[in-house]
Order: structure tokens, then C-alpha cells, then sequence
């Protein structure tokens, strides 16, 4: 497996949250290379990997499908196409951005920016209310191909860097995905201590909500959510970071199970695997928190991939620490201690 093509594959196709399709039938055509009765279940690409023996927990492994976005909600008489936002956007960088609106077919557009000229040297923040695409074309020509609550992406496409280090939008989560690919590829020949499933999981940026019916479906004894954390750049409180390039990031939370955090620096450790420890002071903010209080709860433990420029279309990660998170999981699954 190429994990650098695997991971540019999964970044470059469209999945806002709740408009996950396309995106959710390129990750079940490579999750069934692993898990041949792999499907799509309420939007959750879901798969059993290997024969599932009577006797050892189960496991599943978890990372999200979907990415922040837009959605239409208005086309105004000037033909702008008016939006909301689908999870968590950065509005600073808003103004200028080419997006893909996608309706009845791809439409290219940009969001409106007022020149600096007319700004006197500054201008506030947009509000979501403020924010506008600007496509060229006309209400009338508009409203065809156009259709309320049609989903809007970011139009980017992957970018290397230095080194192993690429850029793209949608990195949070399909390097995630691209890790666990790269796990079941390592454990092809192997037999795993766990009865292992794999979710990649629909709308975390908008509550969790596909992690919450996959957790309910599955009810494993054990998950690791699998989703990318805080890689230190210029400007941030190195504490409260990972680095690029240093390993996954094992998570230690009040919320999580310090059981499975120990197994993982225990695996890491024998299989001499770098990796970092991310201390979080309640909920985790990802699929984690889900899997933790489904049915009867289930061992969950948090495993991160470091990315910069979380949220925005210029995400930033290491291959090597998405290499190093398959190798980790891995190693887990394997029974390493």
C-alpha cells in the first residue's frame, strides 16, 4: 500500500458532513481489499476483518469520514450564492477562498472579498450571515443546478512539502483513515488478539453522530478512535502539542481508559515505536467520547495523527506519523506487550 497516494486519494474527495457519499464509497473500495463484506450502513463504512473467533473481545477502530464544509442556504437576486457552516470553520480565512459548490453538477467558485483599498487598511472578521460565493453566473443559470442544502467545499488539492510533509484540506480526518488501511496491510498475516471492526464513521464534525450509531451497532469492548490532534506551530503553547514527524499522539483523559492508554505505550514500547502522549483534562472532543458511554461503555482510547492548521484548507501532516500510527495499531492489535 502507498500511503502517500492512499492519503491524497481520501483528502481530495468531497465529504462534508452529512454529504459523506462520495467519499464513503472510496474508502469501502479500499477497505474491502481487508474486509471483503465491508458496506455502508446508515452512511458508516463498516467491516469485519479477518475470521472473528468465539473467546477474544472485540476491538473496533475508528476514524471519521467526513470534513468541515458549507451548506446553501440561499441564492440571492444577484445570483451570490449565500451559506452556513458545516462544523467548525476558521471565518478569518473566509474572504478570497475558491470552493466547490456541489449540486447537480461541480460548480468552481470564490467567496466574496472586499479589496483593502475599500477597507481603510483592515476589516473584521465575517460573520457566516456576511459570507458569499461568488460563481459568475446568474440566479437564473443558478437555480437549475443549484439546490438548497447542496454541500460546499473547500476546492484544494494536495501539495508536498519538505521532507515527507504534505498539505491539503480534509487531512482530519482521511489520514485517519489512510492509517487504519495501512494497520489491516501490516496484519494481513498475522492473528490479532482482538476481534477486530473497522468504522469509518459519518458527521463527527457535527456531534459525533455517525460513532454514536456505529458504536450502538457494533458494541465493542474496545475502540480506538483514530483522528488527528494539535501539531505545534509558530504562535502556540508548545505544551498543549504534538510535533510533526515525532509518532501518534496516545491520549490520556479522565474519560478514556487508562487500561488501553498503558497498552499502547506498553506496545509501542515493545515494538520500538516512537510515539507522544497527548494529556487531555475531560472529554476529548472526538468519536472517543461515544464509544466510552455506549450501551454498558466500551475501553476507548484516543490515537492522533499531529496536523497543523486544523480546520482550514492548508491542513498540515507528517507521512511518516501516519506510518508510525498503522505501525502502532498494529503492534496493539498484535497483542504486543
Amino acid at each position: 500500500m502507498d500511503i502517500r497516494s492512499t492519503v491524497v486519494s481520501l483528502s481530495e474527495v468531497s465529504g462534508a458532513s452529512g454529504s459523506e457519499s462520495k467519499a464513503a464509497q472510496l474508502a469501502l473500495s479500499m477497505l474491502r481489499g481487508y474486509c471483503p463484506d465491508a458496506e455502508i450502513i446508515n452512511g458508516n463504512v463498516i467491516g469485519k476483518f479477518g475470521t472473528h473467533k468465539e473467546g477474544l473481545p472485540s476491538l473496533v477502530l475508528d476514524a471519521h469520514i467526513d470534513q468541515i464544509g458549507f451548506s446553501v442556504t440561499y441564492i440571492t437576486d444577484e445570483g451570490f450564492i449565500k451559506v452556513g457552516n458545516v462544523g467548525g470553520i476558521d471565518r478569518r480565512l473566509l474572504p478570497a477562498q475558491p470552493v466547490v459548490i456541489h449540486g447537480s453538477r461541480d460548480i468552481k467558485g470564490v467567496i466574496c472579498s472586499v479589496p483593502p483599498h475599500l477597507t481603510n487598511g483592515g476589516s473584521e472578521v465575517l460573520e457566516m450571515d456576511d459570507v458569499a460565493i461568488d460563481t459568475g453566473l446568474t440566479k437564473a443559470e443558478l437555480e437549475p443546478l443549484v439546490a438548497l442544502g447542496n454541500s460546499v467545499t473547500f476546492d484544494v488539492t494536495c501539495r508536498d512539502l519538505i521532507g515527507s510533509r504534505i498539505t491539503c484540506g480534509a487531512l482530519d480526518d482521511r489520514c485517519g483513515v489512510a492509517s487504519i488501511l495501512y494497520a489491516l496491510e501490516l496484519l494481513r498475516d498475522c492473528t490479532p488478539a482482538y476481534n477486530v471492526t473497522v468504522i469509518f464513521s459519518t458527521q463527527e464534525e457535527v456531534g459525533e453522530r455517525g460513532a454514536k450509531i456505529g458504536a450502538f451497532a457494533v458494541d465493542p469492548d474496545i475502540a480506538l478512535a483514530v483522528d488527528v490532534s494539535f501539531a505545534y506551530a509558530i504562535g502556540e503553547e508548545e505544551s498543549k502539542c504534538g510535533y510533526l514527524g515525532k509518532g501518534s499522539m496516545i491520549g490520556i483523559s479522565p474519560s478514556l481508559s487508562r487500561e488501553i492508554s498503558d497498552g499502547l505505550f506498553a506496545a509501542a514500547k515493545s515494538a520500538d515505536i516512537p510515539y507522544q502522549t497527548e494529556v487531555m483534562t475531560g472529554m476529548t472532543g472526538t468519536n472517543a467520547d461515544r464509544y466510552t458511554v455506549n450501551r454498558c461503555g466500551a475501553k476507548t482510547c484516543t490515537v492522533s495523527i499531529p496536523l497543523r492548521n486544523m480546520h482550514t484548507p492548508v491542513e498540515v501532516i507528517d507521512l511518516n506519523d501516519v506510518e508510525l500510527t498503522a505501525k502502532l495499531l498494529a503492534a496493539y492489535i498484535r497483542g504486543d506487550k
